[in-house]
């Protein structure tokens, strides 16, 4: 055999959200793209802000020597002591720039993060639904992972979370603003969780890390509230990137924020520095490094979204959808009509519509729906929303 066995049995159950994308091609091949309604991937089509534009032509433009070669592997001091300010300010914490890693992307700041923590057959919790990478990334590292449920507003089981830490409970990783569901951790949950952990870590005599990977923390709508983590459990690990906030999808820039409090945050420091060389990054790109740090107040037009999301979500659940409003992210996660979500959504492929199934995600029964495109195509398929619903409740 050619290749792994490990990584042919992941081909075999690749991302519903790839085989959505690739289902779409051929459906745009045969109807042409603007008549298929592609929701499937949540590739953010708004522009980038004007200030990031100007930024980077600005730094661009600059020469000399060493401009583009190798610097620190956690990523240029300066760059990360504007982005340990912001998070002081955040949490109320004393940060400093060797708390943070700059890495590429969230993804990149992820596997550092397990990496540096987990030995093998060390368990990683999840809730589902859950960015389905998480499986890859538990995996690349020797970990186990562990679902724990969501109740029916899409927010933590914390009774089944209590049952399910164990004594080789290593992490639990959150997503808030979530994605696939568009929810956030108001306080009370965020509260609670951090109690769940202390009081767990104490009586198991272990550290267990709270991994908060918060990509979407700027992509929040007008009457929802983010809250970082970073103010409730000690053991926060904050995993972010550029690539929501200012359309950076393809840039490949993020950081791995250490909380002062955490256990042991000197080696996890040296850690993250090592394991970022070791598994090939070396370092995040240069240039988006020098980009970024003059733009950390700046963020795409997130009403935009909202105005998608509020069209969307009116006129679905006014056909008979039931949904869990979104709060932030370009996501919605509707309830299937039917129990069967990939029956419901190869239903919508039959009106041009492309969706990726909850089964994709962990959570089978929903449905997700990326707003990443323009508002009047959004209108357009809600006729065919419409028929799908009443051919499946027939």
């Amino acid at each position: 055999m050619p290749i792994s066995k490990n990584i042919k049995s992941n081909l075999e159950r690749s991302s519903w959200i790839r085989k959505m994308f690739e289902q779409g091609a051929k459906l745009k091949q045969k109807h042409g793209q603007e008549n298929v309604f592609d929701f499937s991937l949540g590739n953010p089509d708004l522009p980038s802000p004007q200030e990031f534009n100007q930024e980077l032509k600005k730094q661009a433009k600059k020469t000399g020597s060493y401009l583009h070669g190798y610097m620190p592997n956690s990523g240029y001091p300066e760059n990360r002591e504007k982005i340990a300010e912001k998070l002081s300010k955040e949490s109320g914490l004393h940060f400093d720039k060797n708390l943070v890693t700059m890495t590429v992307g969230a993804a990149g700041a992820m596997n550092v993060a397990l990496k540096s923590i987990l030995n093998p057959g060390e368990e990683v919790i999840v809730f589902t639904p859950y960015f389905v990478e998480y499986d890859f990334y538990i995996q690349n590292h020797q970990g186990k992972k562990v679902e724990v449920s969501t109740t029916d507003d899409l927010l933590p089981d914390f009774k089944e979370l209590q049952e399910k830490i164990s004594s080789n409970t290593r992490a639990v990783i959150i997503n808030s603003p979530n994605n696939p569901t568009g929810r956030i951790y108001p306080k009370d949950c965020l509260q609670e969780l951090g109690e769940i952990l202390a009081q767990k870590s104490r009586e198991l005599n272990r550290s267990i890390y709270l991994l908060a990977d918060d990509p979407y923390s700027k992509i929040v709508y007008s009457d929802a509230e983010y809250r970082t983590p970073l103010k409730y459990y000690d053991n926060t690990l904050m995993i972010r990137s550029f690539s929501k906030d200012l359309s950076l999808a393809g840039e490949r820039i993020g950081y791995l924020g250490i909380s002062p409090k955490a256990d042991d945050s000197e080696d996890l420091i040296k850690a993250a520095s090592f394991t970022n060389r070791t598994l090939g990054f070396v370092n995040a790109p240069a240039l988006m490094q020098r980009v970024i740090q003059n733009v950390l107040d700046v963020h795409v037009d997130v009403e935009k979204y909202e105005e998608r999301k509020n069209v969307l979500y009116d006129s679905l659940t006014d056909i008979g959808y039931n949904i869990v409003e979104p709060q932030g992210t370009f996501y919605m996660f509707p309830k299937s009509p039917i129990a069967d979500d990939i029956k419901f959504v190869n239903e919508l492929q039959e009106e041009l519509i492309l969706v990726t199934p909850g089964t994709g995600f962990h959570k089978s029964g929903y449905f997700r729906i990326s707003l990443c495109l323009p508002l009047e195509k959004i209108k357009r398929a809600l006729p065919g929303f419409e028929k799908a619903y009443q051919n499946s409740v027939q």
